[in-house]
C-alpha cells in the first residue's frame, strides 16, 4: 500500500531543518520571495546548492530563466520573515529590511547567511522544480539559526 500524504508529511516533520527565504528580482524590477525548507549544499568545487521550489510558486518562472537568486538562511529572530514569505501576501517585502546583493537579488537584513547564486540547472521533481545554483557571493553573521521541527519553529538551546 502506498504511503499517504499525511504519513509522508509526518515522517518528514521528524527532520529538523533550518529555514530559508529564497529571493529574486524580476526583469521588471519586481521583488519575489518564498519560504523554502528544501535547501541543501550540493558541491564544494564548484560551490553549488540546490533548492526545491513548488511549481505553483510565482518565483519559479523567474528561476527557470537562468536568473540570479539569493538563499537567505534565517536567524532565530526572523520567524516573522518565514511566516510572511510563506503566506499569500502579495507585498511580502513590505516592512522587511533588505539590501540589493552583488548579483541584484534581495539579501534580507540580519539573516544568518545569504548565498547569492546564479541558476545553472533546473530539473523536474514531481510537484516541485529542483533549482541548482552556483554561489557567487556570501554574507555571514554569527546569530543563531531559526529551526523547523514537527510543524513548528524552534531555536537552539
Amino acid at each position: 500500500m502506498p504511503v499517504s500524504n499525511e504519513e509522508f508529511r509526518a515522517a518528514l516533520g521528524r527532520f529538523a531543518s533550518g529555514v530559508t527565504v529564497v529571493t529574486s528580482k524580476g526583469e521588471d524590477g519586481g521583488l519575489h520571495g518564498i519560504t523554502v525548507s528544501a535547501f541543501s549544499s550540493l558541491s564544494l568545487n564548484p560551490p553549488l546548492i540546490l533548492v526545491c521550489i513548488d511549481n505553483r510558486s510565482s518565483l519559479i518562472e523567474h528561476l527557470r530563466d537562468g536568473k540570479f537568486f539569493a538563499v537567505n538562511i534565517l536567524s532565530e529572530d526572523q520567524e516573522f520573515h518565514s511566516r510572511r514569505f510563506a503566506s499569500k501576501e502579495p507585498k511580502r517585502f513590505d516592512g522587511i529590511g533588505y539590501q540589493e546583493g552583488a548579483t541584484g537579488a534581495p539579501a534580507l537584513d540580519n539573516a544568518l547567511a545569504v548565498l547569492e547564486c546564479r541558476v545553472v540547472n533546473t530539473y523536474a521533481g514531481g510537484d516541485h522544480t529542483i533549482v541548482v545554483g552556483e554561489v557567487e557571493a556570501t554574507n555571514l553573521s554569527d546569530a543563531k539559526p531559526l529551526l523547523y521541527f514537527r510543524g513548528g519553529y524552534n531555536q537552539l538551546a
